[in-house]
């Protein structure tokens, strides 16, 4: 009861003094993180709390995953992603293939004992960028509309992205130590990936109509058909509960997929995210601090070196890679590359994959060595967001219009606020 009662008084605090804190480097998942990793420090009662009910915080916090993979896929149109000179399909194709490649490799070079499969699961679960740790960065009207887009884009699709990536590393890894590859990959492709695309097409598609049908006919009143959609994402959830299937990957697909009945989707997502879907991101990061401030004192070199790396050279580096040939300046191209940062979906994915109880040899690593990344993360992007802004400005305003960066954006993309 303490941990709830701590969380609502800090969300009616953050309230009054929200706007306050837009013009601040404070952001709110740096304000939430801290606030819980101050909880931990100073009560008992919240410590005694935390151990008892993880189970069902974790079901809080996978909801709130729920929730914005299916909320994020729904405000993007596949129109966005046709061709390969477009920014966000380099991002998501060549940038993230090439980041959790690239991710695995160092985890094996600076983690000696990790095998490939456990490399691959953290590196998974540290690919997802979360654009609210950076909202001022997909927000400002200081940096050009079509860089913008690109990371809000990046941000919204790679979470889901990364999930089959973490599911068959886990998969692989269990079936290496169990010396039972065959049928545990097999169980695993039909079970998490096929299941959870079948749920997510079938939920997405009868649902998407049957929402579109209402809207056209006049049956729906506009304000209940956020909840229309939010039901669908949470049944999403139970389908993928009942038959094994990745909860994740349903909501993922059934976002992307809704679209093909319900066209105007995107509007009554944007209402719930911008509304009560914070409150399930405000309370991720909460917990998230309370989970560090328990572990932190397990942080060693390596872990605090992997993590650097992780937000540096493992982000950058396939990023420049993948934006070759776009003719985008030096600055935008380290610019794209720093503010990937990793916030929400590294998290709950994290917390999925303790879940699972794959009892790997090196567990104990992977998990120190999300929540230092996660945690690095928080603060350096926050802190370095609005001085990231000005000087990324100062240094393309001597572009011109015809400058790449200034190319025209789709407009079938959601701007939206996130945390």
């Amino acid at each position: 009861m303490a941990i709830i009662a701590a969380f609502i008084s800090l969300v009616f605090l953050y309230s009054l003094v929200s706007r306050r804190l837009e013009r601040t480097v404070v952001t709110a998942p740096i304000l939430f993180t801290s606030a819980g990793a101050a909880l931990m420090a100073i009560s008992t009662e919240a410590l005694n709390e935390l151990a008892l009910d993880l189970k069902s915080l974790l079901l809080i916090a996978e909801l709130g995953l729920v929730m914005t993979l299916f909320t994020d896929a729904s405000r993007v149109s596949p129109n966005l992603l046709k061709g390969h000179a477009n920014l966000p399909i380099r991002l998501l194709s060549t940038g993230m293939l090439l980041t959790i490649l690239l991710g695995t490799l160092c985890a094996m070079l600076v983690f000696g004992e990790l095998t490939w499969q456990e490399a691959g699961i953290l590196s998974s679960i540290l690919a997802p960028t979360d654009a609210g740790l950076g909202q001022v960065i997909v927000s400002s009207p200081h940096v050009p509309q079509r860089i913008r887009q690109a990371l809000n884009v990046e941000a919204g699709l790679n979470d889901g992205l990364s999930v089959p990536f973490l599911m068959f590393f886990i998969a692989l890894a269990v079936a290496s130590e169990e010396r039972s590859g065959g049928a545990v990959l097999s169980g695993f492709l039909i079970e998490q990936l096929g299941y959870g695309v079948l749920i997510g097409l079938g939920i997405g598609i009868a649902g998407g109509w049957l929402l579109g049908l209402a809207a056209s006919k006049e049956w729906m009143a506009e304000p209940l058909g956020q909840l229309g959609v939010v039901a669908l994402a949470l049944a999403c959830e139970l389908a993928s509960k009942v038959s094994g299937a990745s909860m994740f990957i349903a909501a993922f697909v059934a976002g992307l997929s809704i679209q093909v009945g319900f066209r105007d989707v995107a509007k009554h997502s944007i209402e719930f995210t911008e509304e009560w879907g914070q409150l399930f991101n405000f309370f991720v990061f909460f917990l998230f601090g309370m989970l560090v401030a328990r572990a932190w004192t397990q942080f060693s070199f390596v872990i605090v070196a992997y993590g650097v790396l992780s937000l540096t050279l493992v982000r950058i580096i396939p990023v420049a890679i993948a934006l070759r040939g776009t003719r985008l300046s030096r600055p935008t191209v380290l610019f794209m590359g720093w503010f990937g940062p990793r916030g929400l979906a590294s998290i709950v994915l994290g917390l999925v994959y303790l879940e699972e109880e794959a009892h790997l040899s090196q567990e104990s690593t992977i998990k120190l060595a999300t929540m230092a990344t996660v945690l690095l993360s928080i603060f350096a992007h926050g802190l370095t967001a609005l001085p990231g802004i000005n000087r990324y400005a100062k240094a393309i305003s001597p572009l011109d219009n015809s400058a790449p960066e200034h190319e025209a954006t789709s407009p079938d993309v959601e701007e939206t606020k996130r945390v």
